[in-house]
């Protein structure tokens, strides 16, 4: 059964023993107060470092034996030594020996006996002083495990459960890589949280999403939810490679010697058609959301374009109707861990989570606002619950405007037509400052000026009906707020952070592993315009988002394209714009045809929205106000998105 919402029924885990200890770590006059969280009361110079091969029971390298993955622990020496165990906190990671972890791009080093000296990022520094153990697992097929990666299918999810099951009592593990001497984990309770960014935490989500018991949280950071909407969004590629590249990238030595064949299994089952197969559905974690046990605390960057954030739509959405408890977070950033952009609130706000999943403090942070949305550099706002409760899809509708080419947005049924025609060298940042000029390459619509603030939240989708003038066509449908802001500029390198030389310390320290980290801040722009939220599809899959078909050109064909979730307040004074166009430069490849023009049929293309009131707030904040004027000049916004990032790495 899956994990119901549990806050109101939870019962702390401490046990006599453990009370005992904490009143010898008080003051007399506090002594009679329980604590609301760990501290940091072991010593972290003197703790256990070890590592484990853990038995996968597969074998992905075909070498004749069941694979092991290397689990390199760090643990505090004093719980075993009173007979107490403790709980685990585990990144799952295939980038620890290729790329590096973290803004520095920390690797694992060990000693000469091949125990961890340093534990990348700043968990074990922090937390194993507060009475956990930290757990760092390479993937099968990275570092010093053996297997092969298969790019979030049964090996990449296996390797991390089998751990999970190990901690649990439920696994085998031995002290060496091929020897026979078996390892215990009776310093654990079992009780196990997952974090990761980027692909760790998409292995987060994929064990979550077996159930598996013991697996208590999980901590996805700008995780992929379905490894098909990471390469394509209904047909349309949004990268030129496939898994069987990404495969290889992070493989290691050995591991590419061995691993032709699952190479070959994921280039044949991830065709460049874009249509679904069986290999999709094995990384489709949220068709398997009703499985999710553990709480889910999710963090995510709205204008993250590696993993974009139609990942946490579609999963947050999947872990809703299942009951599945949550928390999040979303930042006006791109690729970007919360520890490089709210660093000590994400600090102080990660050790209560944990302490309340893992260890059973009642600190309050269950009743909480479940949402803290960033809208502007370094200004955060929460919401109760996310979508905000009273939030209701309006249906926008397009309309030819006063101006050719410039059409209008509302909730009135549009007359007539609307052309473009695909130019591959423009993209979204090069449409949305031409917005109140006609242009060949898009169809811009446009309310008139908010008198009043109209907040978005949730996903978005587009219905279009359009007449293809070739045999194949992609379409892509933008949501634009047109006024003057200052944001964080996510097509920077940075993607909305700048690294300082400063450093700032969270935890002990060893002088092979530091606790001190350099400092950010934000790295902003100014602009005219701020895109919203993005959606993608090749209009050969009109009839089935799972498979394409060729086009007729002259036939009139409907598509309704999946927006991206987004949390955006459009601001009185600014106006809301819907982009219709074909290739998104830089963010889906195009067409296999020359330039294909689209007439769009305007009664039968609208845009749902979800608005905080509903139709009524989006009337309510359009009426009255006077219409814009259009301005000849082109509007500012950030640079064209970086486009030279083509795997879910967590190097920053």
């Amino acid at each position: 059964m899956p994990k119901r919402t549990r806050f109101t029924t939870w019962r702390p885990l401490a046990t006599a023993a453990t009370a005992a200890l904490l009143a010898t770590l008080v003051t007399p006059a506090a002594a009679h107060a329980a604590p609301r969280g760990s501290e940091p009361v072991y010593s972290y110079a003197d703790a256990v470092r070890e590592a484990v091969w853990v038995d996968t029971g597969l074998d992905g390298d075909r070498d004749g034996r069941t694979d092991r993955v290397a689990v390199d622990i760090v643990r505090p020496r004093e719980p075993a030594r009173q007979g107490r165990k403790v709980p685990v906190i585990m990144d799952a990671s295939p980038y620890y020996s290729c790329c590096g972890r973290g803004n520095e791009s920390q690797k694992k080093t060990y000693d000469a006996n091949g125990d961890v000296v340093r534990m990348p990022l700043y968990y074990d520094n922090y937390f194993v002083p507060r009475g956990y153990a930290v757990v760092g697992v390479d993937l099968a097929g990275t570092s010093r495990s053996d297997g092969c990666v298969d790019v979030g299918g049964r090996s990449d999810v296996r390797s991390a459960k089998a751990v999970v099951d190990w901690l649990n009592g439920r696994g085998v593990a031995y002290t060496t890589r091929t020897g026979t001497t078996r390892a215990d984990a009776g310093w654990t309770n079992g009780r196990t949280g997952m974090i990761g960014k980027s692909w760790d935490g998409t292995i987060a989500n994929g064990v979550a999403a077996t159930g598996v018991r013991g697996l208590e949280t999980i901590v996805p950071i700008s995780a992929i939810s379905s490894w098909y909407d990471y390469y394509f969004q209904q047909g349309a590629p949004l990268y030129d490679s496939g898994p069987d590249w990404l495969s290889n990238y992070v493989n290691s030595p050995d591991a590419r010697a061995k691993c032709g064949a699952v190479q070959q299994k994921l280039a044949d089952g991830a065709p460049r058609s874009g249509d679904w197969t069986p290999l999709w559905s094995e990384r489709d974690y949220v068709k398997a959301a009703r499985k999710v046990r553990a709480s889910v605390f999710l963090v995510h960057g709205m204008q993250d374009l590696n993993v974009r954030m139609k990942h946490v739509g579609q999963w947050w959405d999947a872990l809703a109707r299942h009951g599945v408890e949550r928390k999040i977070w979303l930042s006006q950033t791109g690729h970007v861990d919360p520890f490089d952009f709210r660093r000590a609130t994400w600090v102080e706000t990660l050790h209560r989570w944990f302490d309340h999943e893992l260890m059973g403090y009642d600190n309050g942070i269950d009743r909480e606002p479940m949402a803290d949305i960033e809208r502007a550099p370094d200004r955060w706002t929460t919401s109760r619950t996310w979508p905000p409760s009273g939030t209701r899809a309006a249906t926008l509708r397009p309309g030819q405007g006063a101006q050719d080419g410039v059409g209008t947005l509302g909730l009135r049924r549009g007359h007539g037509t609307a052309s473009f025609t695909d130019d591959p060298a423009l993209s979204e940042t090069d449409w949305a400052a031409a917005i109140d000029r006609a242009t060949p390459e898009k169809a811009g619509f446009v309310t008139r000026p908010l008198v009043r603030d109209l907040r978005l939240s949730g996903s978005s989708e587009v219905t279009v009906t359009a007449t293809p003038s070739t045999s194949a066509a992609h379409l892509s449908a933008v949501l634009v707020d047109i006024g003057p802001a200052t944001i964080r500029d996510y097509a920077d390198s940075g993607e909305g952070i700048t690294t300082l030389t400063d450093r700032t310390c969270w935890g002990a320290s060893t002088t092979g592993d530091s606790a001190c980290f350099k400092e950010t801040k934000a790295k902003t722009a100014d602009v005219d315009y701020t895109i919203v939220s993005r959606g993608w599809a090749d209009l050969g899959t009109h009839a089935s988002a799972r498979k394409g078909a060729p086009l007729t050109p002259g036939k009139r064909y409907t598509i309704t394209l999946d927006l991206a979730a987004t949390d955006h307040v459009v601001p009185r004074g600014h106006r809301l714009a819907l982009i219709i166009a074909g290739t998104d430069r830089g963010l889906i490849d195009p067409p296999q045809a020359d330039r294909p023009r689209l007439t769009l049929d305007l009664p039968r293309t609208s845009a749902r929205v979800p608005f905080t009131g509903g139709a009524a707030a989006f009337a309510r904040a359009t009426s009255g106000a006077a219409p814009a004027t259009p301005d000849d000049a082109l509007l500012d916004g950030v640079r064209e998105p970086r486009t030279t990032q083509r795997v879910p790495e967590g190097s920053r």
